[in-house]
């Protein structure tokens, strides 16, 4: 089997949209052949699908899913957006919007996506890496931009931990909310998006309230 390089993952995304998960997996799938990559996405509609993410399509319909663990002490409360009334209505979408919702609640996210985390919080935890590395012995001759890169390497896993697009999906975490979002636009054939969340637990005050 052909290796499988970022090079090559970055020049599948490039000419598909599809995202990295899914360029690699096709790469994987087709022994490193691009072009059958490309094909394999197009087949399972992943290219077409990414291009339906955003892309300054119209979505003002959708729902407001809810969910309520058994014993009444955590909330949710999400919206889920897609293009037409239609497939709102449909089981598919509605399913995915229970997911999210599920999701949600069971992992604790704090932001939709990457973008939304406030330029605070990001400096806050690099800061906080930095003084963890620098503590370390063996790392007491390594100048700070080789420090910083390796906090930048740190960074996708705390984005794991607070951003819902970047977390392993409940249901299969071998992939990512994001691409469960990809997946269901290529079933459904529309642009969705998930556009805000709030999410509460009895006691505790101050949960998030994506705007």
């Amino acid at each position: 089997m052909a290796e499988v390089t970022a090079a090559m993952v970055k020049e599948l995304r490039d000419a598909t949209g599809a995202g990295p998960l899914d360029c690699k997996k096709a790469l994987i799938e087709n022994d490193g052949d691009v072009q059958k990559a490309m094909d394999w996405l197009r087949e399972k509609g992943i290219s077409k699908a990414s291009k339906k993410l955003g892309a300054g399509r119209s979505m003002n319909e959708g729902v407001v899913e809810t969910y309520v663990h058994f014993n009444k002490r955590i909330g949710v409360m999400v919206e889920v957006n897609c293009e037409t009334d239609f497939v709102a209505a449909t089981d598919a979408f509605q399913q995915f919007a229970k997911d999210v919702a599920l999701h949600i609640a069971t992992m604790s996210p704090e932001f939709v996506s990457v973008e939304e985390v406030n330029d605070a919080v990001v400096t806050k935890e690099k800061d906080m890496q930095m003084r963890i590395l620098k503590d370390d012995e063996k790392n007491a001759n390594k100048p700070d931009n080789i420090l910083e890169k390796i906090i930048e390497g740190r960074m996708s896993k705390f984005y794991e931990e607070i951003v819902l697009l970047e977390q392993p999906f409940f249901k299969d975490d071998s992939k990512k909310v994001s691409d469960a979002l990809r997946e269901i636009v290529a079933e459904i054939g529309e642009s969705v998006q998930i556009s805000r969340f709030a999410r509460y637990e009895l006691g505790q005050a101050g949960e998030t309230d994506e705007e």
